[in-house]
């Protein structure tokens, strides 16, 4: 009976590309990578959470036969999650849904706000966490999309444009306009409960 390899000292990169001589390591990559890409796909499709775990599933199968294929250029990170918003994308058109809020717990509902400067672009210096949530739902799919990765989830422009397949002028591009989107959204949502 053949010992489990430890690969707990090791890359993401490095384990993959011992994916396909030694399939048992994969399992680190699970373990690495399971509950952060479930929050991903939860913020993009939320109030779909059945479903969630399928698709994380689908995500990891992908992962897994295509391991061969991972391009050392790219952060492996930026490469799953790139996967990860593919498939959910292409989920969500397939079912014809949009999200009816946009999941955030109070941490990360400080740090969106705080981190994309949502407030300073309000009168009000206070904005209600269930406000934001419903904004980012109402959003359209590319702009939520591109905040949630860079507000949320913490990447860069680098990887926002490696996982979404777009330059990095074109990131900060988008980022911009999912701003403005979310400040044109917030701001007919006010003027209706008024």
């Amino acid at each position: 009976m053949g010992s489990v390899t430890d690969c707990t000292n090791e890359t993401d990169e490095q384990i993959i590309a011992r994916v396909p001589t030694d399939r048992e390591v994969f399992g680190y990559i699970i373990d690495r990578y399971e509950d952060k890409l479930r929050r991903y796909l939860r913020r993009l499709m939320p109030g779909l959470q059945e479903d969630t775990d399928d698709l994380l599933q689908d995500i990891f199968v992908k992962v897994y036969v295509n391991a061969h294929g991972f391009d050392t250029s790219l952060k492996f990170s930026s490469w799953i999650y790139r996967i990860a918003h593919n498939e959910a994308v292409s989920w969500l058109r397939k079912k014809k849904v949009r999200p009816d809020t946009v999941e955030l717990g109070d941490d990360e509902f400080t740090t969106f706000v705080e981190s994309a400067d949502i407030a300073r672009d309000f009168k009000e210096t206070r904005l209600a966490k269930d406000e934001v949530k419903r904004v980012l739902a109402d959003m359209s799919d590319k702009y939520r999309t591109v905040l949630v990765l860079r507000f949320l989830e913490g990447k860069n422009y680098e990887e926002i444009g490696d996982i979404l397949t777009v330059p990095g002028g074109t990131v900060a591009t988008l980022i911009h306009r999912a701003k403005k989107e979310f400040s044109s959204i917030y701001t007919t949502h006010h003027a209706e409960r008024s």
